[in-house]
C-alpha cells in the first residue's frame, strides 16, 4: 500500500505513529511527500510524545504548503 501511495504524483503526508509503522518511512523515498513521526497514539504511550506532537495541524500546514485541501479532524459530536 506504502509502495502505491509513494507513487502517486500529488504530495502526501504520511502520519507514522509508533515504531512499526516508522520503519516503513524508508518505503517513502517520492521527494514530494512529508513525514510526520510519533510515538504510537495508546494509552501506554501517548505521554512519551504523541500528545502534544500537533500532527493534525502540523499535516494541515503541510497540505497547504503542497497547495492542497486542509482536513477537518473534528469528529463528529455524536461519536463516542
Amino acid at each position: 500500500m506504502i509502495e502505491s501511495l509513494n507513487d502517486h504524483p500529488e504530495g502526501i503526508v504520511f502520519l507514522l505513529w509508533g515504531s512499526y509503522a516508522q520503519k516503513k518511512s524508508q518505503l517513502i523515498t517520492n521527494l514530494r511527500h512529508r513525514i510526520l513521526k510519533a510515538p504510537h497514539p495508546s494509552p501506554l504511550s501517548a505521554a512519551r510524545g504523541f500528545l502534544g506532537c500537533r500532527h493534525f495541524s502540523k499535516a494541515n500546514q503541510l497540505l497547504h504548503e503542497m497547495g492542497r485541501g486542509e482536513i477537518d479532524w473534528a469528529l463528529d459530536e455524536k461519536v463516542s
